[in-house]
């Protein structure tokens, strides 16, 4: 149970670093965005377990599909922005700006 937990905190902590350190390319940031969000679940999920209640199981249900919206749409944009402007860089990230 506790080398499980140590997994999932791994796991967070690694995704952490891709998300907010390495800020070169999006693609990674979403990636890393990604891993963070199934680490929370996987964290739901051994609670739900661990304390006998279904809710848990529920909630990550509900929230793997919103991540899986969340990254449809992510990928959409950068599709339409690779269109627009030829590269997916994060420093072409600033033409955005109104």
């Amino acid at each position: 149970m506790f080398l499980l937990i140590f997994f999932i905190c791994l796991l967070f902590f690694v995704s952490w670093f891709g998300v907010f350190l390495l800020r070169q390319h999006i693609i990674i940031i979403l990636i890393a965005f990604e891993i963070m969000l199934l680490s929370i679940n996987m964290l739901f999920i051994l609670g739900s377990i661990f304390h006998d209640d279904l809710l848990g199981q529920a909630y990550s249900f509900f929230f793997l599909t919103i991540a899986a919206c969340e990254s449809a749409l992510g990928l959409t944009l950068l599709v339409v922005f690779y269109r627009l402007r030829g590269g997916i860089s994060v420093s072409l990230l600033v033409l955005l700006k109104a």
